[in-house]
């Protein structure tokens, strides 16, 4: 590895892994649970009526397929923790910026994504007509799930990064160690 580049298949998992929840994101935005108000004659009550599910399946695909990017790639460089050490220079200190950013935009991504599916999932049971004038269906806000996509975009792009610095800073020679044989520093006294 003479520029130290990294894995190409660990590169191209993780952004498919990443590209996949960001499709399942866009696609669980575009396919929320819309309510709208059903008056039941029979029994004097209002309910809600949902048209669809499938958001909350796709939010859980979207999280799932983020956190197995994010699983692999931390499988890969050992979270940084454990294996070689990091040769001190720049490529470490990057390597560390773009771990901990990644981190984060990972972690905001995941409750966005899991957060969306599981308002998505809630729906407003029946109301007694006493309540029909301050009755509304419970749905789930427009943008929760395209914040989400935004979030697996900036992992994507962060892990990227982090995984670029990291084998360069794990490739890199470290500091040369002095031969103690042929040491430049004389030990012994004048005689």
């Amino acid at each position: 590895m003479g520029e130290a580049k990294g894995s190409t298949l660990v590169h191209l998992l993780v952004v498919v892994l990443c590209l996949v929840a960001f499709g399942f994101a866009i696609a669980a935005e575009r396919r929320r649970s819309v309510g709208h108000i059903e008056k039941d004659n029979r029994t004097d009550s209002s309910y809600c009526v949902y048209n669809s599910d499938v958001a909350t399946g796709y939010g859980v695909g979207a999280f799932l397929f983020l956190l197995s990017g994010e699983s692999l790639l931390m499988g890969v460089t050992k979270c940084m923790c454990f294996g070689r050490p990091l040769a001190p220079g720049g490529n470490r200190a990057w390597s560390i910026i773009y771990f901990v950013s990644s981190w984060l935009t990972f972690l905001v991504a995941e409750a966005c994504l899991i957060a969306g599916a599981t308002k998505n999932a809630y729906h407003t049971k029946y109301r007694s007509v006493l309540y029909a004038d301050n009755f509304s269906c419970e749905m789930l806000r427009k943008g929760v799930f395209i914040a989400g996509a935004v979030f697996v975009v900036a992992t994507m792009i962060l892990n990227v990064y982090y995984y670029m610095y990291f084998t360069k800073a794990t490739t890199t020679e470290l500091a040369h160690k002095t031969n103690r044989a042929s040491s430049t520093v004389g030990m012994a006294g004048y005689a």
